[in-house]
């Protein structure tokens, strides 16, 4: 923490944030031969942490959140960071280049980042064939998306992108451990509302539902709309077995409260990630909590992850697993054993036996 925070976050601050955000891939990228190493010497084993979630074993309840490794050139590094699971994406059926630059700015009053990628990936059929000849030693999760064609692109009518859902879960089933269909882009023309529409949720559904896929299918949808929003994604989802649960996405308005001057935050355009999001995500946790099937659905905590605590209160509203992405950027890669370990430590402080034992008692 110490290193990255006097040397190398000072350097890599200096350069533009996507620019930054590659060398950090590539970074990756090239240190994949020394994951075994890296997880040996990061990783938190300790049998409180380790939850079973939909027929899969996860070490750790801690994951990597889907838009840091969108094409997943760097899995392998990052698992060896000691992550629970690494989630890759989102992916598209076709490659995209994904928005005009700039896209992608940090509010360094906030601890924050805005988003306005607009899902560049290489598509479904690059990132397989990379996949085939990689396999890790935590879950991994692909995260689903209908392909960015770009400005001016005319847009997609229902079934060309309940279609491409179901293209992608296909192509990219053999290679996941689980899928993330992310239902609700905040920076994408397509990604806005188009699943508010129940009628949209249930066909996408329906579909899915046909194509068989036997893996662990969750929900990665809009946080906006409250509680009524909470309960159509529930009645969708309650009708298919193969949904396993639940995640919210960034909105992508920007929060209150924000130390950001306001006419700096008029140049940046996209959704807020990192300890913004927090409020919002975690009043959608609880109450998504009290109302979901706990038998057959569990939630994916994110927003706001930087510390022990943090993810704890995420657990502790309902949420069985926890993803960060931005802790990564202000923190740096030993955020992720500083969480997990200091995660282990509340639950000893609690009297907590198992982390499951945590999820919700504060719902």
């Amino acid at each position: 923490m110490n290193l990255y925070s006097t040397l190398i976050r000072p350097l890599a601050f200096r350069l533009d944030p996507e620019r930054a955000h590659h060398f950090a891939i590539a970074a990756g990228a090239s240190l994949g031969w020394a994951a075994g190493p890296m997880r040996a010497a990061t990783a938190v084993r300790d049998a409180r942490l380790a939850i079973r979630i939909a027929g899969l074993d996860f070490p750790t309840p801690i994951g990597l959140a889907a838009g840091f490794d969108k094409s997943g050139t760097a899995i392998r590094a990052l698992a060896g960071l000691g992550f629970g699971a690494v989630e890759i994406g989102s992916v598209s059926v076709d490659p995209s280049e994904g928005n005009p630059k700039p896209r992608l700015w940090r509010m360094v009053e906030d601890e924050a980042i805005v988003v306005h990628y607009g899902l560049p990936n290489e598509g479904a059929s690059a990132i397989a064939e990379r996949l085939k000849h990689t396999q890790l030693p935590v879950p991994l999760g692909i995260n689903l998306v209908v392909t960015n064609r770009g400005p001016g692109a005319a847009s997609l009518k229902a079934y060309q992108v309940i279609g491409e859902y179901a293209d992608g879960a296909k192509s990219m089933a053999p290679f996941a451990n689980y899928l993330m269909l992310n239902l609700s882009c905040p920076n994408t023309a397509d990604g806005h509302d188009f699943f508010a529409d129940a009628g949209h949720l249930k066909a996408c559904l329906d579909v899915l539902a046909a194509a068989k896929l036997q893996l662990p299918v969750f929900l990665k949808v809009s946080p906006l709309g409250g509680i009524a929003a909470i309960e159509r994604v529930l009645a969708a989802a309650d009708a298919h077995d193969f949904v396993s649960g639940f995640m919210f996405n960034l909105p992508p308005t920007k929060p209150d409260g924000l130390r950001t001057a306001t006419e700096t935050l008029r140049t940046m355009r996209g959704a807020v990630s990192g300890p913004p999001a927090a409020r919002l995500a975690d009043f959608c946790i609880r109450e998504t909590f009290r109302r979901m099937d706990r038998k057959r659905h569990v939630l994916v905590g994110a927003g706001g992850v930087f510390t022990p605590e943090d993810a704890y209160a995420k657990i502790r509203l309902g949420a069985s697993l926890v993803q960060l992405l931005t802790a990564l950027i202000y923190r740096g890669p030993g955020v992720v054993h500083d969480i997990t370990a200091g995660l282990a430590r509340l639950l000893e402080r609690d009297g907590v036996k198992h982390v499951s034992d945590a999820v919700g008692v504060d719902a």
